[in-house]
């Protein structure tokens, strides 16, 4: 029982520690829908109007920010943007990080340490996770979108 004890412990730290760095690229628009959702219900909108109005804040804050990345071509700006999202998310990966050492670790001093490295490596994934898979697209005034050269696949099968 002990062993098996153990083994699920591990597998609930690994867990947590993966959602952590899979939800880091979100703490910003979960911010958003918190401050978003306690003043609709601090204006009488009720909990289920709350509700609504904190997931439309988090969607429509998530969208515009990462149409907003892909959309510009200045370097300034993306990092400007990649920096507004990973700041929220490296706060959240130190007092996550704090309140785990807090558990087994003794020493204030350690405790700090693993803390700011925590919240430099979830501040590094939630950066890496905005920029690794958007490009600045090449933005060409005079040719439409689906204006490229044809698969010679689809060519073949209209001919004959």
């Amino acid at each position: 029982m002990l062993a098996l004890g153990l083994l699920l412990n591990i597998a609930g730290i690994g867990i947590f520690c993966w959602l952590i760095f899979a939800l880091a690229v979100y703490a910003l628009p979960f911010f958003v829908a918190i401050n978003a959702g306690m003043l609709a219900l601090h204006t009488g909108a009720g909990v289920l109007g709350a509700l609504i109005v904190a997931a439309a804040a988090s969607g429509v804050t998530l969208a515009i920010a990462q149409i907003a990345f892909a959309m510009t071509r200045s370097l300034v700006l993306r990092a400007v943007i990649a920096a507004v999202f990973a700041l929220p998310a490296t706060f959240a990966g130190y007092y996550v990080v704090l309140a785990m050492a807090q558990i087994g670790v003794p020493s204030l001093v350690w405790r700090e340490v693993f803390a700011c490295l925590g919240a430099v490596f979830v501040g590094g994934t939630a950066w890496t996770r905005l920029t690794i898979f958007t490009e600045p697209r090449p933005v060409e005034p005079r040719r439409a979108i689906g204006d490229g050269p044809q698969p010679v696949l689809a060519a073949a099968t209209r001919e004959g």
